[in-house]
């Protein structure tokens, strides 16, 4: 249940983070809205996670996972440039996690 919450806390902070992007500044209403309400379902289901998964894990899976996301939306839906640096970056945030996950983020 723990991972189920934690897949919930990814998708509402990748949701508000593309929010933030359309709030244009937080001069936009709805999408300001949006981005403050998936920030405390993100927050809420991270902290319901905590309760059964160890904290550098879930951190872990939750930062990095939402980086890598929030960068491949960035240059596959708003033009942002994949320059080899910026996919090689996720990569290793990727692996950096699957490394934390194997090695003892226990």
């Amino acid at each position: 249940m723990g991972y189920l919450t934690l897949a919930g806390a990814i998708t509402a902070e990748i949701l508000a983070t593309t929010s933030m992007k359309y709030s244009d500044g937080f001069s936009k209403l709805w999408p300001s809205l949006a981005t403050a309400a998936g920030y405390l379902v993100a927050f809420a289901l991270l902290a319901q996670t905590l309760k059964t998964v160890s904290m550098g894990t879930a951190y872990a899976i939750w930062a990095g996972a939402g980086t890598a996301v929030i960068a491949a939306i960035g240059m596959l839906f708003l033009g942002e440039a994949a320059t080899a640096a910026k996919v090689t970056g996720v990569l290793l945030v990727i692996a950096g996690v699957v490394v934390l996950n194997l090695g003892g983020a226990h």
